[in-house]
């Protein structure tokens, strides 16, 4: 993907996510809406920044209309009030536009895998795609990331920068991503205060999702697994929930790291069109667009 290209998607996020007067969860719009489209709505992983899909924009935008949600660097509420304000929004968009009944995709990363999940649960007909990217659903059954996670709220203050460069090679295969990607993405974990990652590994701690649950999930699912992800038992993970989630594929990318979509060969919007996972509507606008 051509550099000018990420750069520019980089320039139009970055300028989207300077904060507003009420500091509020909201969308950002990394390409002029195009309510002709799909929708497709990207929840961020623990960074809540919603940068961290740059690598994919290029290529999903000439199929969809993108939003990211964007997280406030000091937001500290609950899921229950994090789930009801994203619905709010997909809500909104859903109206925006003369196309009120264009497909949805919800496609959530790591914690945002755990919010698009709670998402679908608390309103099944807000979607009609779920795309799964290594959730952080599988954070209970990592042990030393528990308690790694107690750690981080007791680091002195001096030290979380420190840990947080440490992580990296945990969160991606950095040999797999750009040397302007790995930046951005560690700009896009400085960006989150200690206190606010200690709060989010909290919630991913506290949440609980029962298999009678993920059997209500309807929506076709596609649950995107890095085999080579050092941080969570991803894999292992999908596996689970395609056993459990009704009408769910698994795709495993075997030398990919946590952070996938950043890596320069995963091409997402190829995933989902070789699984077959396109709607009707948004088939037949690859079609004219050939």
């Amino acid at each position: 993907m051509p550099d000018s290209q990420l750069s520019t998607v980089n320039c139009q996020l970055s300028t989207l996510i300077m904060p507003d007067a009420n500091n509020k969860v909201r969308f950002l719009k990394p390409k002029p809406p195009k309510y002709d489209r799909p929708l497709f709505i990207f929840l961020p992983g623990m960074d809540g920044g919603g940068l961290l899909l740059r690598s994919q924009i290029p290529k999903l935008a000439n199929y969809f209309d993108i939003r990211c949600l964007a997280i406030p660097a000091d937001d500290m509420r609950s899921w229950d009030v994090l789930v009801s304000e994203t619905i709010a929004l997909i809500a909104a968009e859903k109206q925006a536009g003369k196309n009120q009944q264009r497909p949805v995709y919800l496609c959530g990363e790591s914690f945002g895998g755990c919010l698009a999940m709670k998402v679908v649960l608390e309103n099944p007909q807000i979607c009609d795609r779920l795309i799964l990217v290594n959730p952080a659903s599988s954070f209970r059954q990592q042990p030393w990331v528990q308690w790694g996670s107690y750690l981080t709220q007791w680091l002195p203050a001096h030290l979380y920068p420190l840990s947080v460069i440490g992580l990296l090679p945990f969160l991606a295969s950095l040999g797999s991503i750009t040397e302007e990607d790995r930046r951005a993405l560690l700009e896009a974990m400085k960006a989150v205060p200690q206190t606010t990652s200690a709060w989010r590994l909290a919630l991913v701690r506290s949440f609980d999702v029962s298999e009678d649950q993920l059997r209500r999930i309807e929506q076709p699912t596609l649950v995107i697994a890095s085999g080579a992800d050092r941080l969570l038992p991803s894999a292992a993970e999908a596996k689970l929930l395609v056993k459990v989630i009704p009408h769910a594929k698994m795709v495993l990318l075997p030398h990919s790291g946590h952070a996938c979509l950043l890596e320069t060969d995963v091409d997402l919007y190829a995933i989902m069109q070789g699984r077959n996972f396109l709607t009707q509507s948004e088939e037949k606008s690859l079609v004219r667009s050939h």
